[in-house]
């Protein structure tokens, strides 16, 4: 092992020397008439396959193979420049353009493009999607690697956000909310998120502050574009773990996207403690279509069928554990399985209308139908014993010492179905310096909820002393559960150009719940200016946050629903700083954010792998506060690469909690928040390899502080212990066989396919075992231990993504 090690570092270390060929290097800015600064402008090398899109400052680099070439830039709303160039080779050009708008076309585009200026999110490189070593596969894992976004499990999609847990993210897809499943517990019985990666055109993601126009949730919104394609294409990935299909085509007044997927992990599972016959089996559809009626109508269809299984026949479990010196170790023996599975149907119709220039309405339904069962039956008979922990002698790894010996049980059949129903129309309109904004939305959804689960524990009348002839069930949950909850909601909002400098957006949201039966009014701000250099851009932001209570959120530990709680608030402000600048030879971008957050009411939960278990009949109060810094860009010619780092404290007092202490009343006040992880750390860096620049590395490296947790069933103020920090360090390398740059390329591939890429990738590179939870024992000495729950180990996958010609 060791030497596997040194070897595969030396190897890294070796390929990490870019030895590249001289490309020309074409980099600046694309401005608008009044010399302000266009995003998402489209830059193309004709003839070529390298393309790329300005970034918020309008800023571009791309680089060309010939020394003879044509750029062509491209904005909807605009009029396409076109610049031919003779350079020699490794020549660097600075090239600044200037777009006239085009008043033939559609002014929609004018009306997206403020809100962009304003908007206080980030845009996602999708092209590093496919290059990003992922273990999960989900799109959602590449957040795991932006400021402000932490998490502990490669398994699973969810993330938390600045002291916040899953449930209060916002996720859309073309305006439509996405929602998750509620029942599943651990990342291992995770499938396929509702994101397909190989549709998406646009993606932006906000940690907080965001507008007015998106929902009532305290943390963030991911927003997710399936957007019109600009040409026929067929996309195939496979690789060990996941296989997925899909592809695009345009037609006269129309076009079409389709996309297959299917996942199946088990050689990833395999590698944990817990050995046994793994069978999770996940797969997924999506198409969408839309027909132009008219310049100014278009209808659009998104269908989704979702399913999953998850099957697992457990054997045994050997899990060592403890510290230098005193080394613990548990053997389990199984018997029973456990079944889980979801499926999630559902479509949505959107209508767009565009009556005059400068005015966009856009209609919206949509209905969705989960229907989710857990079925589960294990049987664990464990010895926990102290080992020999020495590293001479024969005596390494012999028992010394008996801890406990006994059984556990654990049985449910659990079932939710889940419906979803939502319409809503959005109204935007451009009036010269502004963009003023309105939305009315309806939502309904129905829960059919039925849980009957229990656990029991026998260690030889250790832990529990049982004199009856009856067992003494523990957790027993048998409750069933029907429910339905409307929201109405409404929000406006203007974006103001107060200078060419300085925009300015007000807005403000209104929702009425029929559970909490409460009107909340949500006021928001943001303020950006952006200095005379073009380079700077300060924001501002200042907003009240409220979520009303989800089913999630009313449902306590024994599935019994509190059905008084009332909405959760947060009232939020943050100071962001972003930085464009030459630098390496390159052009870099510093950004930098600065957050408090003060929530008034919020509803306590502890967490349990992915289970989020609220403490549903009370209330907190909290806050967080910290700051994200990032910078990338392009430190290897035409590959992006970013550094981020986030600092986070984030406490809350639940009120009303206390305990008795040598006959003193105690009153815990702040305790960290299940999701307070101080200290987050990323690197995604992509470099070439040997002198072949068809060879290249990409290096996910995930750095997380520990984490608070205590026994699943105990008070808030009871969590003592922690989760160590979470290490992951994912490689993978690539070998593009039609890389532009390449000076050999294979006939047959050339002649039949747009690219063709080879991956080798290795998870968990370094083999740490992370924690992500822990099964709580005691000894015979009634002394309770914390036996950790180890995620997976390293793995080694083979990806294959090809790209077929176009056809027409």
């Amino acid at each position: 092992m060791l030497k596997f090690r040194i070897i595969l570092f030396l190897l890294v270390a070796g390929f990490s020397i870019a030895v590249a060929q001289p490309l020309v290097r074409i980099s600046g800015i694309v401005y608008n008439e009044e010399k302000l600064p266009l995003p998402q402008v489209t830059v193309i090398i004709l003839g070529q396959a390298q393309s790329t899109v300005t970034d918020e400052f309008g800023v571009y680099t791309i680089y060309s193979k010939s020394k003879n070439f044509t750029i062509k830039y491209s904005l909807l709303g605009y009029q396409p420049q076109t610049k031919k160039f003779v350079e020699f080779s490794g020549t660097r050009i600075n090239q600044q353009v200037t777009m006239l708008a085009n008043i033939s076309e559609l002014e929609q585009v004018n009306i997206t493009n403020k809100q962009n200026q304003l908007s206080n999110t980030t845009t996602l490189n999708i092209g590093d999607v496919s290059s990003m070593p992922l273990v999960s596969g989900n799109f959602e894992t590449m957040l795991k690697t932006l400021p402000g976004v932490s998490t502990n499990n490669e398994l699973s999609a969810q993330y938390s956000v600045r002291g916040g847990n899953f449930d209060e993210n916002l996720i859309y897809i073309n305006d439509i909310e996405i929602n998750r499943p509620i029942l599943i517990r651990n990342g291992q019985q995770e499938g396929l998120s509702f994101i397909n990666s190989d549709l998406i055109s646009k993606a932006k993601f906000s940690a907080g502050g965001f507008e007015a126009k998106y929902g009532d949730k305290l943390s963030s919104v991911l927003d997710i574009k399936y957007d019109v394609p600009d040409s026929n294409q067929t996309i195939l990935s496979t690789s060990f773990l996941n296989t997925s299909l899909s592809t695009k085509r345009v037609f006269k007044n129309s076009f079409l996207l389709l996309g297959l997927r299917y996942k199946n992990n088990s050689s990833v599972l395999n590698k944990q403690d817990e050995k046994g016959s793994y069978n999770p089996n996940f797969a997924d559809a999506q198409l969408m279509y839309q027909y132009n009626f008219s310049p100014k109508f278009n209808l659009s269809f998104l269908g989704n069928l979702n399913l999953g299984q998850f099957k697992l026949v457990p054997e045994n479990r050997e899990t060592i554990f403890g510290t230098l010196n005193t080394t613990l170790k548990l053997n389990v023996d199984y018997e029973g399985q456990e079944i889980d599975d979801y499926r999630t149907t559902g479509t949505a119709i959107s209508a767009t209308y565009l009556p005059k220039p400068k005015l966009a309405i856009k209609f919206i339904n949509s209905y969705f139908i989960t229907v989710e069962r857990e079925r589960f039956d294990i049987d664990g008979r464990y010895i926990f014993d102290e080992v020999d922990n020495t590293f001479s002698g024969e005596n390494f790894g012999v028992v010394n010492k008996n801890r406990g010996i006994g059984s556990y049980y654990n049985y449910g059949r659990n079932s939710l179905n889940t419906q979803t129903y939502a319409s809503e129309i959005k109204v935007d309109q451009n009036f010269n310096n502004h963009v003023f904004s309105w939305g009315l939305k309806f939502d309904q959804a129905r829960y059919k909820d039925r849980l009957n689960e229990y656990n029991y524990t026998d260690s030889a009348g250790f832990i529990l002393p049982n004199n009856s002839k009856n067992i003494i069930l523990q957790n027993v949950i048998n409750v069933e559960n029907n429910l339905d909850i409307t929201n109405y909601s409404a929000y406006i909002q203007d974006s103001y150009s107060l200078s060419n400098y300085a925009e300015l957006q007000l807005g403000a949201r209104a929702t009425y719940s029929s559970l909490s039966k409460q009107l909340l009014i949500s006021p928001r701000m943001l303020l950006a200016y952006r200095p005379n250099s073009n380079n700077k851009i300060l924001r501002f932001t200042l907003g009240v946050y409220k979520q009303p209570p989800s089913y999630r959120t009313i449902r306590d530990f024994n599935g019994v629903l509190n059905v008084n709680q009332k909405a959760q608030s947060s009232y939020n402000t943050s100071l962001g700083y972003e930085y464009a600048f030459d630098a390496l030879g390159t052009r870099l971008k510093f950004t930098s954010e600065g957050y408090f957050k003060y929530s008034d009411r919020l509803i306590p939960y502890k967490i349990d792998n992915l289970r989020i278990k609220y403490l549903a009949n009370e209330v907190s109060k909290g806050y967080a506060y910290g700051a994200d810094f990032s910078i990338g860009g392009e430190f290897v010619k035409d590959m992006v690469s970013y550094f981020r780092l986030s600092v986070m404290h984030a406490n809350e007092d639940v009120i009303g909690d206390s305990y008795i202490q040598n006959g003193a009343t105690i009153y815990p006040g702040y305790l960290k928040r299940p999701t307070d992880q101080r200290v987050n750390f990323s690197i995604f860096f992509q470099d070439r390899l040997l002198n072949s620049p068809t060879y290249k590395v990409h290096l996910n490296a995930l750095y997380g502080s520990r984490l608070p947790i205590g026994p699943s069933q105990t008070a808030r103020y009871l969590d003592q212990f922690f989760i160590p920090s979470y290490k992951r360090v994912d490689i993978g390398f690539s070998k593009d066989f039609l890389d532009d740059a390449a000076i050999h390329k294979p006939k047959f591939l050339d002649r039949n396919f747009n690219s063709v890429i080879l991956f080798f990738e290795v998870f968990n590179m370094l083999n740490i075992d992370n924690t992500v939870s822990y099964l709580w024992l005691k000894d015979v000495d009634n002394v309770q231990y914390a036996i950790p729950n180890y995620l997976t180990g390293r793995q080694f996958n083979l990806k294959l993504i090809v790209k077929l010609k176009n056809t027409p």
